[in-house]
């Protein structure tokens, strides 16, 4: 019975997980094209260093790769030590707003579906 609701825990929260992406994914594209479309560009770019909580190394390259399919965010570098992710924002009006974006919407959602949740 633990193991049925653990899959459909596990089900439930990748479904979520993919609403939420998708979701993220058109408001980046709107954002993007938006800029593009108008005279004026609203570009405030920086690069980030973030702190990980993920650590296998399936966990980094999905939120390596998640990232740098949000149009207007590219994955620059992961630190040697991988605790710390290097992103280029085009967008960024409050760094740590934008870090803590990252966190608590990527890389929490990640750490959820981990496959390593349940072997800890």
């Amino acid at each position: 019975m633990k193991i049925l609701f653990t899959i459909i825990r596990r089900v439930f929260r990748i479904a979520s997980f993919i609403i939420f992406y998708m979701g993220e994914l058109i408001l980046a594209n709107i954002r993007v094209a938006v800029d593009i479309l108008t005279p004026k560009l609203h570009l405030t770019p920086s690069i980030l260093a973030i702190e990980m909580d993920v650590k296998s190394d399936i966990e980094v390259l999905a939120l390596n790769n998640l990232i740098t399919m949000t149009p207007g965010t590219l994955s620059m570098d992961i630190s040697e030590d991988r605790k710390t992710i290097y992103v280029h924002h085009m967008y960024v009006d409050d760094p740590e707003a934008c870090k803590q974006e990252i966190k608590e919407g990527f890389e929490k959602r990640i750490l959820e579906i981990s496959i390593y949740e349940d072997l800890i």
